[in-house]
C-alpha cells in the first residue's frame, strides 16, 4: 500500500466559507423545455442558465447524467462513466454542421412529458445521421479531437461501446444471459465480437464524444454566467451495466459473475422488511489495492460536466447493508464496513480537493456523521421531513449548522404542495406554528418553505423547480418503489414567467444569497 493510503487524512476545509450564502434550483436536464421531446444540453439549457443567473442563483442541480437503464431511471445507468445520448442537442449538431435542419423535421412531441417510446428512436436516428455525415467527411476538423477523446477515455469507453453493441445484438438481454464466454470476458470471444460489431462501437464512441463536448461547453457557459453545476453520483451501479461486466473483480461476485450479495437497507419504521435494491456490492479490498482508481475515475468523469457532486447514499462509505442473494427480504442482511476515511484521503490526493455534498438522509449513525465532519463535507436537510413535532429534529432550520444544503424537497419527494395536501392535520399545524403563521391554504406552502430555506443558516438553499412553480402532485418526477411512469415530467417555456423569476430574485437578494447578481451587477 502506498504512503498516500497509509497516512492519516487531514481535515479538509468545507466547500462553504463561514460567510458563504448561495442558492439554486433543482431541475433534471430531461425536464427542460425543448422542441424534441426531451430537455438537452443545447440552447434550452443555456437559456435556463441565463434565467438562473439573472435571478441571482449560483447553482443548477441536476440528476445523474448516465445512459438510463431500467424504467428510464438516471439512477440505474448502463454506465457510470458514459452520458445519456438522449441529452445531445440536435440544434447544436445543426450548428456544428453534422445535421441539417431537415434531418430534424417532421417531429412532433409532447411538451409536458417525455415520451421515451417516441424520443429514443428519434434521437438514435439523428445520431446515426450525424455519424454518417462525419464519416462522409463533414467536420473533418473534429477528427483529432475525437481521436484524442477516444484515447483519453478508452479505460471505460471501449468496454462501454462493446457492451452497448452486444446488448443490441442480444435484443437488450442482461449481460448475464449472454454466451458464457462473453460473460467471462474471454479474450478470444471479446476480440471476435469486437470485430463483428466494430461499426456500432464507433458510433457509440462518437455519440459520447458529442455528449462530452456539449456537456463541457455547457459547464463553461454556466461558469461564465456565475452559475455552477451540481451533479449527482449514485453510490451503487446498475446490476446490468458495463461497469460490472467490465470490472467483475471490483464487486462481490461468484464464479459465474453473479452477485453474492445485493444492496439494500434494513427494516425500519417505514418498512418492516427493509428494502432490497438489487445492486451488486463492492469488494472494497480489491478497490483499495488499486488506490480506488476506478472510483476516482468515475468521479473525474462526472466532474467533466459539473463543479460539485452530491454523493448519494453517503452512509455506505461508513457501512452498507449487504443482503445475501436469494433472500426474500432485506431483513437477512448485515452491516459491512465501507472504505471510510481511507477513500476520501485517496480522492483528495487524486483530485486536489473534495468537491462533494454528502447525502446523509435516512438511517444515519455516529460513524457516518464523524466521517462527514472529518472531511468538512456539507450535509443535507429537507424541510418536508421537519415538522413531526420534535424540537430536536435535525431538519428544522433552527438546528442547522452553516455547512448544510437545505432543500424544500428532493427528486424523491412529492412536490411541496402535493406533500402538504396529504399531510396529517397535526403536522400541518406544526408547520404553521413553526412559521409563526395562521393556518393557510395548500397554495401558500411552497412559497413559505422556499422563504424558510432561503432565510436559514444553511450555506446553500435549493428548491426543485416544481416548488418554485407551486405545482401539485401531478408534477412529481419520481415515486420511489413505482416501476413505471417516473422521470417524465417536463416544464414548458410558458411556465417560466417573469413574475416568478422576479420573486426569486427579490427573495435571493433579501436573504443575501445572490452571489451571481453581486458578481455581475455589483448589487447585493
Amino acid at each position: 500500500m502506498s504512503d498516500m493510503m497509509e497516512r492519516s487524512p487531514a481535515i479538509v476545509p468545507s466547500p462553504f466559507t463561514p460567510d458563504y450564502r448561495a442558492s439554486g434550483i433543482l431541475l433534471h436536464i430531461t425536464s427542460l423545455p425543448s422542441c424534441y421531446g426531451i430537455g438537452d444540453l443545447g440552447p434550452s439549457a443555456r437559456a435556463w442558465i441565463d434565467r438562473l443567473a439573472d435571478a441571482g442563483q449560483s447553482w443548477w442541480q441536476s440528476l445523474p447524467f448516465g445512459p438510463a437503464g431500467y424504467g428510464n431511471s438516471p439512477y440505474e445507468p448502463l454506465s457510470t462513466f458514459a452520458g445519456n445520448e438522449l441529452l445531445i442537442s440536435p440544434e447544436d449538431l445543426i450548428d456544428d454542421g453534422l445535421l441539417r435542419p431537415d434531418d430534424c423535421a417532421d417531429s412532433s412531441f409532447s411538451t409536458t412529458a417525455v415520451d421515451y417510446a417516441a424520443v429514443i428512436p428519434f434521437k438514435l436516428r439523428l445520431l446515426e445521421t450525424a455519424w454518417s455525415n462525419f464519416v462522409a467527411g463533414r467536420r473533418t476538423d473534429l477528427g483529432n479531437a475525437f481521436s484524442e477523446f477516444c484515447e483519453n477515455e478508452g479505460h471505460w469507453l471501449d468496454d462501454y461501446a462493446l457492451f452497448r453493441a452486444l446488448k443490441a445484438r442480444f435484443s437488450g438481454a442482461s449481460y448475464l444471459d449472454w454466451p458464457a464466454d462473453l460473460v467471462r470476458r474471454e479474450p478470444a470471444a471479446l476480440n471476435m465480437a469486437g470485430r463483428e460489431v466494430a461499426d456500432h462501437c464507433e458510433r457509440t464512441r462518437f455519440a459520447q464524444f458529442l455528449l462530452f463536448r456539449q456537456g463541457g461547453r455547457l459547464k463553461a457557459y454556466g461558469r461564465a454566467r456565475g452559475v455552477r453545476m451540481l451533479g449527482d453520483l449514485p453510490f451503487y451501479v446498475s446490476p446490468d451495466s458495463s461497469d460490472v461486466w467490465a470490472n467483475p473483480r471490483l464487486f462481490r461476485l461468484d464464479e459465474q459473475h453473479r452477485p453474492l450479495f445485493v444492496a439494500g437497507v434494513p427494516p425500519d419504521y417505514f418498512s418492516a422488511t427493509g428494502q432490497l435494491w438489487g445492486n451488486p456490492v463492492y469488494d472494497w479490498q480489491a478497490l483499495r489495492d488499486t488506490g480506488y482508481r476506478w472510483w476516482i475515475d468515475r468521479l473525474r468523469a462526472l466532474l467533466a460536466h459539473v463543479d460539485i457532486i452530491r454523493l448519494d447514499h453517503f452512509r455506505a462509505f461508513a457501512a452498507a447493508w449487504y443482503v445475501p442473494v436469494g433472500s426474500a427480504t432485506a431483513g437477512t442482511g448485515s452491516w459491512v464496513p465501507g472504505p471510510g476515511a481511507d477513500f476520501f484521503a485517496a480522492a483528495e490526493a487524486a483530485l486536489g480537493s473534495l468537491p462533494f455534498i454528502a447525502e446523509d438522509l435516512g438511517l444515519i449513525t455516529s460513524d457516518v456523521v464523524a466521517l462527514r465532519d472529518r472531511f468538512g463535507l456539507p450535509g443535507m436537510r429537507v424541510l418536508q421531513f421537519a415538522f413531526d413535532g420534535d424540537s430536536g429534529n435535525p431538519h428544522l432550520p433552527g438546528n442547522y449548522a452553516h455547512n448544510t444544503v437545505v432543500y424544500t424537497g428532493t427528486h424523491d419527494n412529492p412536490t411541496t404542495r402535493g406533500w402538504f395536501e396529504t399531510l396529517p392535520d397535526q403536522q400541518r399545524q406544526n408547520m404553521w406554528n413553526y412559521l409563526k403563521h395562521p393556518t393557510g391554504e395548500s397554495g401558500d406552502v411552497a412559497p413559505a418553505l422556499i422563504e424558510l430555506a432561503w432565510g436559514s443558516l444553511a450555506g446553500l438553499a435549493i428548491a426543485p423547480l416544481q416548488d418554485l412553480l407551486n405545482l401539485g402532485s401531478d408534477a412529481r418526477l419520481n415515486q420511489p418503489g413505482q416501476a413505471e411512469g417516473n422521470w417524465q415530467w417536463r416544464c414548458t417555456a410558458a411556465m417560466l414567467t417573469s413574475v416568478m423569476w422576479q420573486w426569486l430574485r427579490d427573495l435571493t437578494l433579501a436573504s443575501k444569497r445572490a452571489l451571481a447578481v453581486a458578481a455581475n451587477s455589483g448589487t447585493a
